[in-house]
């Protein structure tokens, strides 16, 4: 499998970004919270793939699971 995320001060000035792309991660959740779908991001940004998106969303879901049982 390949790198999901990007950081390099090359790419973006350092931005995190998806892998293969100069599209940083913080856009798609700035879609995200803004109401629009996922396919919106997509159409947006046909450099990422949809399989980006999941395994991105997958790891910053099971990431925010442990943080937040670190707290109980």
């Amino acid at each position: 499998m390949s790198r999901l995320i990007t950081i390099d001060p090359e790419i973006m000035g350092g931005t995190p970004v998806f892998f293969g792309t100069r599209v940083p991660v913080d856009t798609l959740l700035d879609y995200l919270k803004a109401g629009d779908t996922i396919n919106d991001f997509l159409d947006g940004f046909p450099t990422v793939k949809i399989e980006q998106v999941i395994l991105f969303l997958e790891e910053a879901g099971e990431l925010a699971s442990k943080e937040a049982a670190c707290h109980y």
